[in-house]
């Protein structure tokens, strides 16, 4: 776990070691029109920056407010701000923190921290005679409303998602978990546009370890800006070479309420509606939530289904292309004059006619993502159905293989993580070179060094194989069988948690007991 943690302080160490030293931010003046001039040098050809001076009763002195007009609630700056500080009624002193009616309100020192305060939303107050400016929270910049997520649609669980507020994020996780151990650190990161990123966590239950690895891991990132949850978590993943995803994303905030009850870290990134969840496994990736507002045998059912999709979506080409090539004999009579027939006309080998069909896919799955949402099902459903028939009359492919396609196509779509199909849809096209070359003594050697590869990685530390490699049969019970809720009584011991009991005995009794 730490050895990822030294490389990275070495990178850091050689890339910023002939780095300048930075130059102390400017003190905020007593002056208030050196205030103002200092503001106007450092927003040049900022037409939204609004700098209202005026005179008020309360204050010795002229104050000016200064705030970015897309960035605040214009009703809260004038109903809030300027309405108590413009009054003239006064029912004896008054200070200026009394008469601001929002949230928060504190000093601020230097022009550095004024440019921040002022780019994430709130609203300046600089008073004639004070080497100090007064930040108000006005935030009220646009977003859009909760809605149910696009990825991760659920049958019986919430229908809400996160938007790209932070705080609002925050604020949904809270309400699945109103408990005083659910901790927040704030980091920024970011040299050019800091990002607030958010580590959410129960402090009685995660690993100090595993915490302090996640905060060492994001204190290292030197960027310009973070954009989205998939930059961070490609810049403190602990493998990047590999196909897996080792940490989870999710768009639901009871599946977030739920890594965190078991031990996880989740990480909130503003401006992002997706959540970063770790450490994760590889069984995690195959768990939804669900699996856990069903009855327990269907939601068994389903899980076991999942993973035979993983294999049939990763494999079957590969399978094809070994049986057709080198294995055929394994291929009962019947069937192989079945399939001779369906090749008799095909004139590419088993491993270009794979290919071409299974770009094709990929290229019809790409143009459904990107076209309007009724137009790109319509050429999904209806460009597979005309080119599969086209191609298969025209000698091109097999009626097999395009069975083959179809079928593999189906099981990826199984798979709950959006990241891990991606990484089935890599694998795949491995595991077909190796099939065109061994036959099936490549699959072997291919999935053999796929195992490998799985309990090699590791994420914040933790074992990517466990509850496999290693085994802790503690944990099979949420594996590939979802046993009764009322038998999981402790959090997974793969999340190397330090308080491990979670619940009672809740299991149900009859009328006799």
């Amino acid at each position: 776990m730490r050895g990822w943690l030294r490389r990275r302080r070495a990178s850091a160490k050689d890339r910023f070691s002939h780095s300048s030293v930075p130059v102390p931010a400017r003190e905020i003046s007593d002056s208030l029109s050196d205030n103002i001039t200092e503001l106007r040098t450092m927003f040049t050809l900022t037409p939204d920056l609004v700098i209202r001076t005026f005179e008020s009763k309360f204050v010795e002195g002229s104050v000016a407010l200064v705030y970015l007009t897309g960035l605040v609630d214009k009703s809260s700056v004038n109903n809030n701000v300027l309405r108590p500080l413009l009054s003239q009624q006064s029912e004896g002193p008054a200070s200026i923190y009394d008469l601001l009616s929002v949230g928060k309100v504190f000093n601020i020192y230097d022009f550095h921290e004024v440019e921040r305060q002022i780019l994430d939303g709130s609203s300046l107050l600089f008073i004639e005679g004070r080497k100090e400016a007064l930040a108000v929270e006005t935030h009220g910049w646009p977003q859009r409303a909760i809605e149910d997520p696009q990825l991760e649609a659920s049958l019986k669980g919430a229908h809400q998602g996160f938007v790209e507020t932070g705080m609002q994020n925050i604020a949904l996780i809270r309400r699945y978990l109103p408990n005083r151990e659910m901790k927040i650190k704030e980091y920024w990161v970011g040299d050019r546009a800091p990002t607030r990123v958010s580590l959410l966590f129960l402090a009685d239950v995660v690993h100090p370890e595993v915490l302090q690895e996640f905060e060492d891991r994001i204190k290292l990132i030197r960027i310009d800006s973070i954009l989205n949850t998939g930059e961070l978590e490609e810049l403190v993943e602990d493998n990047p070479y590999s196909p897996f995803p080792q940490f989870m994303m999710t768009e639901r905030p009871d599946s977030v309420a739920s890594h965190i009850l078991q031990g996880k870290v989740a990480v909130v990134v503003d401006r992002s509606p997706s959540v970063l969840i770790g450490p994760a496994t590889f069984a995690s990736f195959f768990q939804n939530v669900d699996d856990y507002s069903t009855r327990w045998l269907v939601a068994t059912f389903i899980r076991l289904l999942r993973f035979m999709a993983f294999l049939v979506a990763t494999f079957l080409p590969a399978v094809y292309i070994a049986v057709i090539s080198f294995n055929y004999e394994v291929i009962p009579l019947d069937l192989i004059l079945s399939v001779g027939e369906s090749r008799e006309r095909v004139p590419f080998p088993p491993l270009l006619e794979a290919m071409i069909m299974e770009l094709t896919l990929e290229m019809l799955r790409e143009a459904g993502v990107r076209l309007p949402a009724p137009i790109g099902q319509t050429v999904g459903i209806v460009g597979g159905i005309v080119i599969g028939q086209a191609v298969v009359q025209a000698g091109i492919v097999s009626n097999i293989m395009v069975i083959v396609v179809a079928f593999t196509a189906i099981s990826s779509f199984i798979i709950p993580n959006y990241d891990m199909a991606s990484a089935v849809r890599l694998l795949r096209f491995l595991m077909m070179g190796l099939a065109a070359m061994f036959g099936i003594i490549g699959i072997v050697i291919g999935m053999m060094g796929l195992i490998g590869h799985l309990i090699s990685l590791e994420s914040l530390g933790v074992p990517y194989g466990s509850p496999l490699a290693p085994v802790r049969f503690s944990d099979w019970k949420d594996l590939f069988l979802r046993l009764p809720l009322w038998s999981m009584k402790n959090r997974p011991a793969s999340a190397r948690v330090v308080q491990s009991k979670r619940q009672g005995d809740n299991r149900p009794r009859g009328d006799g007991e």
